[in-house]
């Protein structure tokens, strides 16, 4: 019987969507029975050495002759065409979003990566993305056949709605992801300057490692401006504290470029909350009308418009939140995310997951 041997670059507690992902699909197939292993990369990809590349290639040779290989994207994307052909009869790729697509990537970087995925992914023999416009983009773009998709959208657990309880009378803002160009909080700041007027005060909960030259400039621009006393930075935070955020915000906001899903909407949708949202991924396009307001990506006018009018008028808030409740009962949940993952892997092999 075969086993799924998960292989995922660098460090997999790191407090990342992605990375959350996959940490919820190992713990959901071991509690299904699921015979599944980690594999740990190295954590140099997408841009690994030729020392990595060797040691991935070894790590993966020494796995049984049957075992599937579901190799994350932020490696399989950068696997050398000679790598993934080795082992092509027993590769799933994971694709969160298309590598090429990361902001800040120099023009030949986007090149190679874009040329690098495509040809890998001819190799899959199944192909998981976690939202429908990530497979219409791999079908449109990286020659993904249509039929060796699945879409398995990111799940979520049955929580508690938050408090939304103020502590005194500015309005609570909570932003989650790492301080990286693709999450604009460049644009989110220009927006919240354009409503120092309102009384509100925002809380950004994401790793400041990945990108410490944008972290540099936000916090100078913060500071230029005069709001270091309304926004704050609080890093990684484990989930106990997350959920703590999320308890006592009044509206949550994401600015992003770009994202393959956006699994922190969902989260702050399961929660009943108000959202404000860039229309930059799949979970903000799936968000009901009702719960959310959405704005073009990169737009500071209208995301700052947007955020103005759920502080200006607290019965919409209250209304958007009611919906955002209701919309959260049909959620789909990470056990039958880590389903269609599982039967995407092992189906082909005449195994019936359940």
């Amino acid at each position: 019987m075969s086993a799924i041997v998960f292989a995922i670059p660098g460090d997999i507690d790191a407090p990342t969507g992605g990375y959350g992902y996959d940490r919820r699909l190992l713990q959901e197939w071991r509690e299904m029975g699921i015979e599944a292993r980690h594999l740990a990369l190295p954590g140099s990809f997408p841009f690994p050495t030729a020392e990595d590349l060797t040691a991935t290639e070894q790590l993966l040779a020494v796995t049984a002759p049957d075992d599937i290989l579901l190799i994350d994207g932020l490696a399989y994307g950068a696997f050398p065409e000679p790598l993934a052909a080795r082992f092509a009869d027993r590769l799933v790729a994971l694709v969160h979003h298309p590598l090429a697509l990361e902001t800040g990537l120099a023009p030949g970087e986007v090149s190679f990566l874009r040329q690098s995925e495509k040809l890998a992914l001819s190799h899959a023999r199944a192909v998981v993305v976690t939202s429908p416009a990530t497979r219409d983009m791999l079908a449109a773009a990286y020659a993904v056949a249509p039929g060796d998709i699945t879409i398995a959208i990111p799940g979520t657990d049955s929580v508690p709605p938050a408090t939304r309880a103020s502590i005194g009378a500015a309005v609570r803002l909570l932003a989650v992801g790492s301080i990286i160009p693709r999450k604009g909080y460049d644009v989110l700041v220009e927006a919240l300057a354009a409503i120092r007027d309102r009384q509100w005060i925002m809380t950004i909960a994401g790793s400041p490692d990945y990108a410490p030259r944008t972290v540099e400039y936000l916090q100078d621009r913060i500071a230029r401006i005069g709001l270091a006393d309304r926004i704050s930075f609080v890093g990684s935070v484990d989930p106990g504290s997350l959920w703590r955020l999320y308890d006592r915000t009044d509206i949550f906001v994401m600015s992003s470029l770009y994202e393959g899903y956006g699994m922190v909407l969902t989260e702050a949708l399961a929660r009943g909350l108000p959202i404000v949202t860039t229309l930059s991924g799949a979970g903000a396009e799936a968000l009901p009308d009702a719960a959310a307001l959405k704005v073009p990506p990169g737009d500071a006018a209208a995301l700052a418009k947007a955020l103005a009018r759920l502080i200006d008028v607290p019965p919409e808030r209250r209304q958007r939140a009611d919906a955002a409740w209701a919309a959260a009962k049909t959620l789909p949940r990470w056990r039958d995310t880590a389903q269609i993952v599982a039967g995407a892997c092992l189906d082909r092999d005449g195994q019936e997951v359940r």
